[in-house]
């Protein structure tokens, strides 16, 4: 016999967090089990509020002027110009995603995530092949040092101002998370470039990498809210239903949580 479930507010789960999208008035989602034709009565999605337990937004310190996050190992974590990760934050679960890399199978910092985010990333890159696309992984996981020496060889090459349209302060990178990596494809030249974007590569990234948790974290024409130039090289984990929710409503990390409400 068939499991008939009544609820009466929605639920959705995140990997490795929960969101609660919770109607103004009762609702009540009747499902069955093995039944093709799931029955749910909703009211209209706009009409709901999506709630998220404190746990998961920043918890923020300030240090010498600097907005630190202290609790950096949240995979929601809002790592941007306004709120830094501390300085000797290194993740403890970092593993080498078993995925292609344009240098191959050499063993170095930037070929590492969290362990979460890569085992999202193979599933992605192995979702990807079965389509025909072939991507490739460029950098993941970036010390805060590894960043300090990226962005003061930026600025001795193109000028300050222009240096911090691209590159973050050191701690204020999503790399240090553990939970970014930049891709790109055999078409796009294997650059990071925003000529990735308009490769079919580039392309099934976008469309396609919330299913496996990620987030287009610079999408074009939202670089006033995030205060980076359009990269559509650059992918965030953040956990499956909360990045399906972002890509739905076209949000960015900080998008989401200007919408999201704390519990």
């Amino acid at each position: 016999m068939n499991k008939v479930i009544l609820v009466l507010v929605t639920t959705i789960l995140l990997t490795g967090c929960a969101i609660n999208e919770k109607p103004k008035d009762d609702t009540i989602v009747i499902s069955e089990e093995n039944d093709a034709n799931e029955k749910k009565i909703n009211r209209d999605p706009n009409e709901t509020e999506l709630v998220l337990e404190a746990g998961y937004f920043n918890h923020i310190k300030d240090v010498n002027g600097l907005l630190e996050i202290q609790n950096p190992d949240n995979t929601l974590a809002l790592v941007n110009k306004d709120f830094a990760l501390p300085g000797d934050y290194v993740p403890e679960d970092l593993i080498r995603p078993d995925v292609r890399f344009i240098f191959g199978n050499e063993d170095v910092e930037k070929s590492y995530l969290r362990k979460e985010a890569a085992e999202a990333l193979e599933r992605m890159l192995q979702a990807s092949e079965s389509d025909g696309i072939y991507l490739y992984a460029v950098s993941g996981y970036r010390s805060y040092k590894r960043q300090d020496s990226i962005l003061q060889a930026e600025i001795a090459n193109i000028g300050e101002e222009q240096a911090l349209q691209a590159v973050a302060f050191p701690g204020k990178s999503e790399h240090q998370t553990g939970l970014s990596m930049d891709i790109t494809s055999e078409s796009a030249q294997f650059l990071l470039s925003e000529a990735f974007g308009e490769t079919d590569e580039g392309e099934w990234a976008k469309h396609n990498a919330h299913r496996f948790g990620f987030i287009l974290r610079y999408p074009k024409d939202k670089e006033k809210i995030t205060g980076y130039q359009y990269e559509p090289w650059h992918f965030r984990y953040v956990g499956e239903q909360a990045a399906s929710i972002m890509y739905e409503k076209n949000w960015t990390l900080e998008e989401f949580f200007q919408h999201v409400k704390k519990i």
